[in-house]
């Protein structure tokens, strides 16, 4: 059973990371925080070699914790402090995955939008089950998905990802494949034994080489 945010585990090179704040799994500032320590303690982890972001429930992310953005409304500056320091924490989060020395995988089982969609479209690989649907929602109210839309722009064509953020309508897995935001679908009963041997796969290779390949590409 998951205990707080995120979920932590290792083993033969693989760190896996789990969003454990079901049913919305929302990037709260705690979520976000304990996403960042995990990430920059791995960093320095020599006995992990790649990471995998998975999240527990229906929904793998969905987005911000609009309900905690909304409480902080009643603030002195009417939230705008918080807002600022959330979207700080958001950015600095997916610069640090985009950025990692390790390559992040993305494991999808369920909805992935807005900024949830940010942290699939900011990982270097995803792996999807048949279940798994993407969408960049915030045309719909009136919060136009703005930061979403530079890290899915780095995934999909141009036209692709304005059919998304115009539209606001939600994907399945096959049109997220077809668009080149995700690697592969999965049968959802062996998504995770798919996921660990294609990990340990590029565990076994030169952890430099990795690393200098990736900061490259």
């Amino acid at each position: 059973e998951p205990i707080g945010p995120v979920l932590a585990e290792q083993a033969n090179g693989i760190a896996r990371i789990t969003l454990a704040s079901p049913p919305a799994n929302a990037l709260s500032l705690a979520v976000m925080a304990a996403l960042q320590a995990e990430f920059d303690r791995l960093r320095e982890d020599r006995s992990v070699r790649v990471i995998v972001l998975a999240a527990s429930g229906k929904v793998f992310c969905a987005g911000h914790d609009l309900k905690e953005l909304t409480a902080h409304r009643n603030d002195g500056d009417r939230g705008r402090a918080f807002f600022e320091k959330t979207f700080a924490a958001c950015s600095a989060l997916m610069q640090t995955i985009v950025r990692h020395p390790k390559p992040v995988i993305a494991v999808v089982d369920g909805l992935a939008t807005a900024a949830g969609l940010q942290l699939v479209a900011s990982c270097d690989l995803a792996m999807a089950s048949h279940e798994a649907t993407f969408c960049t929602p915030g045309v719909n109210i009136g919060l136009f998905c703005s930061t979403p839309m530079v890290a899915l722009s780095r995934n999909v064509s141009r036209k692709q990802a304005m059919e998304m953020l115009l539209t606001g309508e939600t994907i399945e897995a096959a049109t997220a494949k077809e668009f080149g935001l995700i690697n592969r679908i999965v049968p959802r009963e062996y998504l995770n034994q798919v996921v660990t041997k294609y990990a340990q796969t590029i565990a076994s290779k030169s952890a430099l080489t990795i690393r200098t390949g990736k900061e490259a590409f």
